[in-house]
C-alpha cells in the first residue's frame, strides 16, 4: 500500500467502524524509508488515536527519536534472547547489541511502556525464561512470553515442540512467584501477572510486586471469543484473524473505484464471519485437524 493508501484505510476503521487504536507490524516496519512520514499523516488525521509499532529493533537506535516526533505512541521489541550466540541462533543475524541499543533509545524518547515480546523455543532458550522477566523488570520493560504459533515460513513448527504457557509459568516459578493481575483484560491478548521474587528458603514470595509479566497462549489457551483485533497485510488485504486462510481484499476495492462506505461494509461483513475458534487447542499433539495458514508471520504482521 502506498502512504495515501494507508492513510485512507486507518481512516476509515477509526471514522466508520470505531477501530479505536492502530498497530504497525511488519515484516518490518523500520524498513520502509516513509516510517515516518506515514506516522506524521496518521497523526495529523487522528490526533487522539494510540498508535502503536511491533518492530525487531534493529535501526530503532536511529529513528526512535523521529518515530516518536512524528507522533508513535508505544512500541514493542521481539527479542527472544540475552545472549549472542543463541539471539544469532534465533535470528540469523548478530545484531543483539543493535536491539538493545534500539530499546534503550525508544525509552529516552518517551516510546514507552515498551513491551517486549519473546518467543520461548524447546531446548533453544527456553532457559532463559528467567533471566529475560529479572532484565525486563531490571529496566522497567513489559515482557510477554509468547507461545510459538504456526506461522513459521518453514512451516515446521508442531505442537509437540512448542513451550506451552503451562510450562512457562512453570519455568518463571523456579525463581519468582506470580499472582493474577486483577485489572481488567479487555480483549487484550496477554494474561497478566504480578510478579514477586521467590524467597529460596522458604518457597515464598516476599516484598512488594516488582512489575508484571504477560503470557500469551494462542495455542493452548486461546481468548478468540474475545478476540477484538482486524488486520490489514501489506497488500491491503483483510484477515479476520491471524490464523485465517481466507482474505479480503480491500485495497483491489480502493483501487477499482470504491467509497468509503462500500469498503466498510466489505470489512464488517468479513468481521462477522470470522471463524468462532482457530482449532489448535483442540486438535491434539498428533492431530492433522489444524491446517497452517500460507501466509508465514513475516506477511501478516503480529
Amino acid at each position: 500500500m502506498t502512504p495515501d493508501e494507508i492513510v485512507r484505510i486507518v481512516g476509515i476503521s477509526v471514522d466508520k467502524l470505531a477501530i479505536k487504536e492502530l498497530r504497525l507490524t511488519g515484516g518490518e516496519p523500520l524498513v520502509r524509508p516513509d516510517l515516518v512520514n506515514i506516522i506524521r499523516a496518521l497523526r495529523r488525521q487522528h490526533p487522539d488515536l494510540p498508535i502503536s509499532m511491533t518492530t525487531n529493533g534493529v535501526g530503532l537506535d536511529k529513528k526512535a527519536g523521529s518515530l516518536k516526533n512524528a507522533g508513535l505512541t508505544r512500541i514493542n521489541v521481539s527479542l527472544d534472547s540475552l545472549h549472542e550466540e543463541t539471539f544469532e541462533l534465533l535470528t540469523r543475524r548478530p545484531f543483539l547489541n543493535k536491539v538493545l541499543a534500539g530499546v534503550e533509545a525508544a525509552r529516552t524518547a518517551g516510546l514507552g511502556p515498551i513491551k517486549i515480546n519473546a518467543v520461548l523455543m524447546r531446548g533453544i532458550n527456553d532457559a532463559e525464561a528467567s533471566p529475560l522477566l529479572a532484565w525486563a523488570l531490571q529496566h522497567d520493560y513489559e515482557l510477554r512470553f509468547i507461545e510459538q504459533m504456526p506461522l513459521d515460513a518453514d512451516h515446521g513448527w508442531t505442537c509437540r515442540d512448542m513451550v506451552t504457557a503451562a510450562e512457562i509459568r512453570e519455568l518463571l516459578s523456579q525463581e519468582f512467584v506470580l499472582t493474577p493481575d486483577l485489572r481488567e483484560r479487555a480483549g487484550a491478548p496477554a494474561e497478566r501477572f504480578q510478579v514477586r521474587k521467590r524467597n529460596a528458603a522458604k518457597g515464598e514470595s516476599h516484598g512488594a510486586a516488582l512489575g508484571t509479566v504477560g503470557i500469551i497462549a494462542s495455542v493452548t489457551e486461546p481468548f478468540c471469543g474475545d478476540c477484538r483485533r482486524t488486520r490489514i497485510t501489506a497488500e491491503g488485504k483483510l484477515m479476520s484473524c491471524l490464523f485465517s486462510r481466507e482474505e479480503f481484499d480491500l485495497l483491489g476495492l480502493m483501487r477499482t473505484g470504491a467509497d468509503d462506505e462500500e469498503i466498510a461494509r466489505c470489512w464488517q461483513d468479513a468481521m462477522w464471519i470470522k471463524p468462532r475458534a482457530h482449532g489448535m487447542d483442540h486438535s491434539g499433539l498428533d492431530s492433522t485437524d489444524y491446517k497452517q495458514s500460507g501466509r508465514s508471520m513475516s506477511t501478516i504482521g503480529g
